[in-house]
């Protein structure tokens, strides 16, 4: 048996969402989305699409995807830099054990400028941390 359908569709785009209400009351059996708004997940916010005026639970519906969203997003980017401390592990046992000179000579500099730079920013940041009260 399948499961009933959510009232609103998201459908993800840069920065955010077109939000779409979902009907399937016609006579035809159809699934109709209609669109009611625009999110801007950067930015919190959110506009109605077009003439439609958002209802109470609409504009509920919405700020709890906003909340959702942005808290997978910000676990999504938390876990993608613990994958790239990974890759640099990775990347120093293959210049220990399996680059060649040939290979390692093409990325040195390119690599000690971008930990140069992580580095700055990150000792930057560290300092902030520990000068605030």
């Amino acid at each position: 048996m399948a499961s009933a359908l959510p009232p609103y569709y998201f459908r993800i785009r840069d920065n955010g969402a077109a939000v779409f209400r979902i009907n399937t009351e016609n006579r035809q059996g159809r699934i109709d989305m209609e669109q009611i708004a625009i999110v801007n997940t950067n930015r919190g916010d959110f506009k109605p699409h077009g003439d439609h005026e958002l209802s109470q639970d609409e504009e509920i519906a919405i700020n709890d995807w906003i909340n959702a969203r942005q808290a997978q997003l910000a676990a999504r980017d938390l876990d993608e830099m613990r994958r790239t401390r990974d890759q640099l592990n990775l990347m120093t046992q293959w210049a220990l054990s399996r680059a060649t000179d040939a290979q390692l000579e093409e990325l040195t500099d390119d690599i000690l400028l971008a930990i140069h730079d992580l580095r700055a920013v990150l000792v930057r940041k560290k300092a902030d941390r520990l000068g605030k009260p």
